[in-house]
Formats: structure tokens, C-alpha cells, sequence
């Protein structure tokens, strides 16, 4: 660049405009692992043979129904032979009664074999419980998934058979970072209403949800989002969690996504970018005041858009501020200006900022 043309760009009037009131639409996403609502292991509860498998991998079960057989041949033969015991209580206590009604044995005579009648039944009852861990039901509506062992296995107890989940409601977990947990419960603050400590009610947030195929799931998340306890020290992460309703069984345990959380924001105050600039990590824009003196003011940026700053502080509507000849700008000295509308400026925003 000449001499001249330094001249000639000094010299050129700089533009300048006013933050503008307007209604936006903010969006924050986060990369997200989706859960089922309830997923567990199915184990054996007993030892045995697995005599018979009633389901496929992948089928969808009702609370109830049978999914393994266990051929328990130790508790059974346990459950034959407490009920012959409890039997042969059964008659001593008969015939203990008996001998109590003339008087023939005391009255703490027969409450021991009583007692001993009593103590055969539990036997029993426990016996019978155990053999019936030798069928493996499900806990819960849901689907089956895969297989772990083969008909005819010799299980021992706490061998993985498979796990069920229940994918009619679904925990999308997100890790959100302390500058954003903030800003959450700042917008919570200004609210009304009372919450529980565990959860997030964002005033007129929508919940989202992209698929990894990028379209967005069908249903909307519930407003209300939960808050683990605490922060990772290492990552200076909290956890959130939104519940999805999925009634058509799209999304499965497992899956990734990315969450979306939007908001719209009325009379926020915005500001091209290109009216920006930084300096030590904050950052600025010129004021120009009645006298056309320009002036370095630091802004705080709430949300950062395409091409606007929804901004938090440092300026408001009835600011000028330079959008266009930054560099030419300098602090205290007089500028000569241009001044472009609020709407025409923002009507060409795909400039970056200087």
C-alpha cells in the first residue's frame, strides 16, 4: 500500500451504527450419549442347566413374561426334602397335641415341636423361592438384548444371561461446562417460580435432539432437565441430562447425538461482530460520543450467533458504535462518520470482523 492510499483510507469517513432491540433465537448444543430409562442385566439367580430360552435377541417383552429356564436339580432336591421334613413335623405335632390334650406332655413341650413345625414351613418357603429363581422373567416392559449363553449351558449363580431395556423413555446425557452451568441458572434466577435443587426449568427453552444422520428426532425433550451433583475436576464438566419421550422405539440404548437447547429471546440488544474487536482475551467496540470522540468499551457477549453478538453489557440502543474503519478508530480522538441504520447494517452481516 502507498503512502497515498494510507492517506486516502485515513481520511475515509468511518462507519458507524446502533445497537439494535430485536427478538432471536439463541441455540447451544452439546455433545450428547443416549440411555434407556431403565437398562439392567438379567443374571442367574441359581445354578443349573438352562433347560429352555423363550425369547430372540431383539424382541420386545411384556413385564412377566418367561425368558430362560434353569433346570435346578440341587433346589429341587432340596424343596423334596424340606417338604418331607415339614411333613413329618407336621405329624409329631399332631401327635404332640394329642398327648398335651390328657395331659400327658407339658404345654412347653408342645410349643417347642411347634416351633419346630414352624421352622420346617419356613424351610420350605425358602426352598420353594430359590426353585423359582430357576425362571428368569422380565422385570419390565422392553426389549431383549443379545444372548450370552446357549441352550443347554451349565450356569453358575451370577452368570450373565442378557439385559433388557426399557427404551420408552430415554436419559440424553450432555456434559455442560461451569460457564454455561452458570448462565443456566442465571436465566433461572430471573424467573419466577420455585424448583427442585436437582433440576432445570429454562424459561422458554426447546429441547432438541440431531440424530448422528443430522436430522432431528421427532420429539421434542421434556423442559425439565436434571443436574448431577458434581463438577469433574478434570475436564471442570457437570453433567446434565434431558428424558426424551420415544414412542415409536427409534432411539435405542447406546446411541450418540448432539442436544440442542433453543431459546428465544425478546428486545435482546445485538451487534454486528465486525463492529468487534479484541484485545487480551476481552473484547471491544468504539463508542462515539455527541462531540465524535471515540471511545474503547469493553462488551460482555451472552450469546454469539452467525454473525451477531446478543450482548449481556458495555453498550445498549442508544450507543453509536463504529461497524465500519475500526483500525482507523483511535481512543479520545475525533472521527469523522457515516452513520448506517441498525437494519441495513445488519442486512449484510457476512463480513468478518476486523
Amino acid at each position: 500500500m502507498t503512502h497515498d492510499d494510507e492517506g486516502h483510507e485515513e481520511s475515509h469517513p468511518i462507519v458507524v451504527t446502533r445497537p439494535v432491540a430485536m427478538d432471536v433465537e439463541t441455540a447451544q448444543h452439546y455433545v450428547s450419549q443416549i440411555h434407556a430409562s431403565q437398562h439392567i442385566e438379567l443374571r442367574a439367580l441359581v445354578g443349573g442347566y438352562l433347560q429352555e430360552i423363550c425369547v430372540q435377541e431383539g424382541q420386545a417383552v411384556a413385564k412377566g413374561d418367561l425368558l430362560f429356564k434353569l433346570l435346578p436339580v440341587v433346589y429341587r432336591a432340596r424343596l423334596q426334602a424340606d417338604e418331607a421334613e415339614l411333613q413329618r413335623a407336621e405329624i409329631s405335632l399332631r401327635n404332640t397335641e394329642l398327648l398335651s390334650e390328657k395331659s400327658i406332655v407339658s404345654d412347653q413341650e408342645l410349643a417347642l415341636v411347634r416351633a419346630e413345625r414352624d421352622r420346617a414351613r419356613a424351610k420350605v418357603e425358602l426352598a420353594a423361592a430359590e426353585l423359582s429363581f430357576a425362571e428368569i422373567r422380565a422385570p419390565f416392559d422392553g426389549i431383549v438384548d443379545r444372548q450370552y449363553v446357549q441352550l443347554g449351558s451349565l450356569l453358575e449363580e451370577g452368570d450373565m444371561l442378557t439385559t433388557v431395556s426399557d427404551n420408552s423413555l430415554m436419559w440424553v446425557y450432555f456434559n455442560v461446562p461451569e460457564v454455561d452451568y452458570l448462565g443456566f441458572q442465571s436465566i433461572v434466577q430471573n424467573g419466577s417460580g420455585q424448583r427442585p435443587m436437582h433440576q432445570l426449568r429454562i424459561p422458554g427453552a426447546r429441547i432438541e435432539l440431531q440424530l448422528a444422520n443430522g436430522k432431528f428426532f421427532d420429539h421434542a425433550g421434556h423442559d425439565a432437565i436434571t443436574i448431577e451433583s458434581d463438577f469433574d475436576n478434570e475436564t471442570g464438566n457437570i453433567r446434565f441430562r434431558a428424558d426424551f419421550p420415544n414412542p415409536d422405539h427409534l432411539l435405542r440404548h447406546g446411541q450418540t447425538g448432539t442436544l440442542w437447547i433453543r431459546r428465544n429471546l425478546e428486545d435482546a440488544i445485538v451487534i454486528p461482530q465486525r463492529a468487534t474487536f479484541e484485545v487480551l482475551d476481552k473484547l471491544y467496540v468504539y463508542v462515539v460520543d455527541d462531540e465524535g470522540l471515540a471511545h474503547q468499551r469493553v462488551i460482555t457477549v451472552a450469546f454469539e450467533l452467525d454473525d451477531v453478538y446478543v450482548i449481556e453489557s458495555g453498550v445498549d440502543v442508544s450507543d453509536t458504535i463504529v461497524l465500519e474503519g475500526v483500525r482507523q478508530a483511535h481512543e479520545g480522538e475525533h472521527v469523522d462518520v457515516e452513520f448506517r441504520e441498525p437494519e441495513e447494517a445488519l442486512s449484510d452481516m457476512k463480513k468478518h470482523a476486523e
